[in-house]
């Protein structure tokens, strides 16, 4: 007669923990996946080629060991359409930011792709930033010309005529 009880008594601690919601002190919430929002440089900024501008971002990152991941930075001057280059290597995903040298590559359509992924662990994931679509400036010359006006010629300087 005892079994009839403990099965009892075990059937109506099954329903009782099943009831109790996910949001108890033993789980923790789910992280699906990886998200990167950038922060500086801003939507419509106008970068110049030469310039150091630091790039910094905010990311949420899935459920994983941290030490075994990655972060790069891409560049993109079509919206996103295709990469045109690499700006870091493998980087601490903790480090959400670096300073930056513009290059002379002019576009009005320039975005970054903060990629995020784990040897063996989570999938190389693109972060594409297509809500801060930024500017590149053609170079400026930083040649001068003094002055359009005629020079006076130099008194110790002989001129032949």
């Amino acid at each position: 007669m005892k079994t009839p009880r403990f099965i009892l008594a075990l059937l109506v601690l099954t329903v009782a923990l099943a009831s109790q919601s996910a949001d108890t002190a033993f789980s923790q919430p789910y992280k699906p996946g990886y998200r990167a929002k950038l922060i500086s440089p801003k939507a419509g900024q106008v970068l110049v080629p030469g310039q150091v501008v630091r790039i910094a971002w905010t990311a949420e990152f899935p459920d994983v060991d941290l030490t075994m991941c990655e972060t790069e930075i891409l560049l993109s001057l079509d919206g996103g359409a295709t990469t045109y280059m690499r700006l870091t290597e493998s980087r601490n995903p903790k480090l959400q930011y670096f300073d930056w040298v513009v290059p002379n590559a002019p576009t009005n359509a320039a975005v970054l792709n903060i990629r995020f992924g784990c040897l063996n662990i989570f999938p190389e994931t693109p972060s594409l930033q297509l809500q801060s679509v930024f500017v590149i400036s053609p170079a400026v010359n930083h040649l001068f010309l003094c002055s359009s006006a005629p020079r006076r010629r130099n008194e110790a300087t002989p001129v032949s005529d």
